[in-house]
């Protein structure tokens, strides 16, 4: 594993390119963007995604997906609504049992795959695993110190690729839980959104400390009827990243809801960012997907109504408020 290869150079892709390669492996960085990918081998940095922060001069920038599948170890950075098409692209490419690290969070909409579904059908060759946890893309690429979550079914290979990318700074700790890694990572978007909604309209801390905890039980039934452990969603990848993303003016699903609890409407919100904001399309299949499987998440459901089904906050949160009282491990 002395290469690794990076799709994807938004800033988390570009961050993950920065510790790899203080890692000691030799890095490939593609960016579907040839422009990116020209403007960080001319600037050493990426100026339109992560501005800032110096990109070493041994990071390989490329526009083409070629290069990227031939390295060693591929981590997957892409959005999760385009990690099908750009696995599709990578496919002709793929040499077989080339792991793939995926390293997005969210649920395809049109078919309620988690991404290891998504990858599994279109690289059918590639083992693949999990990268997940609370992690802001500048604070990685800074060095700053970080702990994530990497799992994988097959321990040898899971530990060996903690090996490969694991820094005295950037450090995975090993699960085989997918399941679990994957919800987490994926509801915990939208959970983000909310409690982004309640900060921005004055609610308090304390009804935000309310549905991070609230919210943290919906996941976690989620994952449970996925077949996710219960253990993992206390995990870097379930609690851990919840207490990032739900907390934070850098995450960009708590912005979100914090500028929708202001009273900015969403499309406006979302044409003035670069960067995918994943809540907004996680919302929707995570309430349909529970809906499926018999699952009570009045949270999620509450965000989705919002942002996809012209729901008033107002509306929204006196029905959250007027449900029934209950014991609190249901």
């Amino acid at each position: 594993m002395d290469s690794i290869g990076i799709v994807g150079a938004g800033a988390w892709g570009t961050a993950l390119a920065a510790t790899v390669h203080r890692a000691g492996r030799a890095v490939v960085l593609q960016s579907h963007e040839p422009d990116v990918a020209a403007a960080i081998a001319a600037t050493g940095e990426n100026p339109r995604y992560l501005p800032g922060v110096a990109i070493d001069a041994g990071i390989r920038t490329t526009a083409d997906l070629a290069e990227a599948a031939a390295a060693d170890v591929v981590l997957l950075v892409a959005p999760a609504q385009h990690l099908r098409a750009v696995c599709r692209g990578l496919a002709p490419h793929w040499r077989a049992g080339t792991p793939a690290v995926i390293c997005a969070k969210g649920i395809e909409q049109s078919s309620g795959a988690l991404m290891a579904d998504v990858v599994a059908a279109e690289l059918p060759t590639a083992p693949v695993a999990v990268l997940s946890g609370p992690t802001f893309a500048i604070e990685v690429a800074r060095g700053l110190p970080t702990a994530v979550t990497l799992a994988c079914a097959d321990a040898t290979l899971g530990q060996r690729l903690v090996e490969a990318v694991g820094t005295a700074t950037f450090r995975p700790y090993y699960s085989d839980d997918l399941m679990g890694a994957q919800v987490g990572g994926a509801v915990k978007n939208v959970l983000a959104i909310g409690c982004g909604i309640v900060e921005g309209r004055g609610l308090g801390d304390n009804a935000r400390a309310a549905l991070i905890t609230r919210g943290l039980a919906e996941l976690m039934r989620f994952a449970a009827a996925k077949g996710g452990r219960a253990e993992t969603l206390m995990g870097l990848s379930g609690l851990g990243d919840l207490i990032l993303t739900a907390a934070s003016a850098q995450s960009r699903n708590y912005s979100l809801g914090f500028a929708l609890g202001q009273g900015r409407r969403l499309g406006e919100i979302l044409a003035a960012r670069k960067s995918v904001t994943e809540g907004v399309w996680t919302a929707g299949i995570v309430v349909r997907l529970a809906a499926e499987m018999k699952i009570e998440m009045p949270i999620c459901a509450a965000v989705d109504a919002v942002i996809n089904r012209g729901a008033g906050l107002d509306e929204a949160i006196q029905g959250l408020l007027s449900r029934p009282f209950r014991a609190e491990g249901r």
